[in-house]
């Protein structure tokens, strides 16, 4: 077995490395923020990611288009045989009408950073025939379209030991010194998504209007129903929707209504029954309507996995590099909880870290605040903090046999 070096060695390695690459990611982190791409519309983030290890050579294996989705991108770098296999998400889509306003460039460039300097420090640390692999995944369409399912299907983390990625969020009110943070329990609910479509009957509204099933009504019945069924779930639960289609003219009875509808829960275990509640209200108000009801479901989203070990090594690395993190296992610094990742799906998958990490900015998430504060040098600055935070776990469980089994003992108990 090969010694395993002294984390104040990796540590100095890691940074060295992130200092050589910090204008070439800060380009980066700036086109894909400057240029803002839609779920699996990303052709530009996934260009210049690749064409930027393509530049590199010197054993970087690059694979756009990876595993036929368009936009996504994989770069693995390997060295011997065999060994233990680290992989890295880079998310790059954006919302619509506010560009990166969850900050997606900012995840983009931690990862990139984290999987570049795990790299180098592992190429000069741990040469002496030690067999390992470090894998980029670029995974699109994070805001919706479920591109890491995607991604899952196809096997693109089939032989992955741990994955890795941050998220930003706002500077803490109650924390304001506090850098990062590991996954807490409950922070990422299990989702599901759907399209409803209620059919009527036309008929000129004011005329004839008895001739006419009118479809408008089965919305507001159903936003009704799912408004009271408010009352009845868990603090944890959240049901929110818009009216994306109501009808054409005031003058003619709407033939033909769309609504849109998040449904997130604690687990996917709890997700399921409440789902089924909010289905019959759409049940319902079709046949108090008369109207026909289709759905289009979306990719769900499952809750975020933790594991132990790995949130651990990562607070132990960051506090030692002097950059103020804890392991907020219950939720207890207070910030933004009640979203939903497609990273979740990968933590059922493989062990997974999907920690946050705190900008400052004028406005939450999904804000056009967020998305100036999103492109700020502050937010790029804590990218990279988190990036070498994220490289020391990765150096860590490819040459820790032990950290290793402790990783996939944690994974297994959840």
């Amino acid at each position: 077995m090969l010694p395993v070096q002294g984390q104040a060695e990796i540590i100095n390695k890691i940074c060295g490395a992130l200092d050589k690459y910090e204008s070439k990611l800060s380009e980066i982190n700036q086109k894909i923020w400057s240029k803002p791409e839609l779920a699996f519309k990303e052709y530009n983030a996934h260009d210049n990611v690749c064409e930027f290890f393509e530049s590199l050579g010197a054993g970087y294996q690059v694979h756009r288009k990876a595993y036929g989705i368009e936009t996504a991108l994989e770069v693995i770098y390997s060295r011997g045989k065999g060994g233990r296999t680290i992989a890295f998400n880079a998310e790059y889509d954006a919302l619509p009408g506010m560009g990166h306003a969850c900050g997606h460039n900012l995840i983009a460039t931690s990862s990139i950073a984290a999987f570049l300097a795990t790299c180098e420090a592992m190429d000069t640390l741990y040469s002496d025939g030690l067999g390992y692999s470090v894998r980029l995944l670029g995974t699109p369409a994070e805001e919706g379209g479920g591109g890491k399912l995607l991604l899952i299907n196809s096997g693109a983390y089939k032989d992955v030991d741990a994955c890795f990625m941050v998220h930003p969020f706002p500077v803490l009110s109650g924390a304001p010194d506090l850098i990062s943070s590991s996954s807490c329990t409950g922070l990422y609910l299990a989702n599901d998504k759907v399209q409803v479509t209620f059919t009527g009957k036309p008929a000129h509204a004011s005329a004839a209007p008895w001739e006419g099933i009118n479809a408008l009504d089965a919305v507001v019945s159903a936003y009704v129903n799912i408004s009271m069924l408010r009352q009845q779930i868990l603090p944890t639960q959240k049901i929110h929707g818009v009216i994306s289609r109501g009808g054409d003219r005031p003058n003619v009875i709407p033939a033909s209504t769309t609504v849109e509808y998040y449904i997130r829960s604690e687990t996917a275990r709890t997700l399921k029954p409440l789902t089924e509640k909010v289905v019959k209200c759409f049940e319902a108000a079709a046949t108090a309507t008369g109207c026909t009801v289709e759905y289009e479901w979306e990719a769900a989203y499952k809750d975020m996995k933790i594991n132990k070990p790995i949130c651990d090594s990562y607070v132990s690395a960051m506090n030692a590099m002097g950059h103020s993190t804890i392991f907020d296992a219950a939720g207890q610094v207070g910030g933004l909880s009640g979203g939903s990742t497609d990273m979740g799906n990968v933590s059922y998958e493989v062990p997974g870290f999907h920690g946050g990490f705190y900008i400052h900015v004028d406005g939450v998430n999904h804000t056009p605040q967020f998305t100036a504060g999103a492109g700020s040098e502050d937010g790029f600055k804590r990218s990279l903090h988190c990036a070498a935070g994220m490289a020391v776990v990765a150096c860590r469980a490819l040459v820790d046999g032990s950290f290793a089994t402790a990783i996939k003992s944690d994974f297994e108990k959840a």
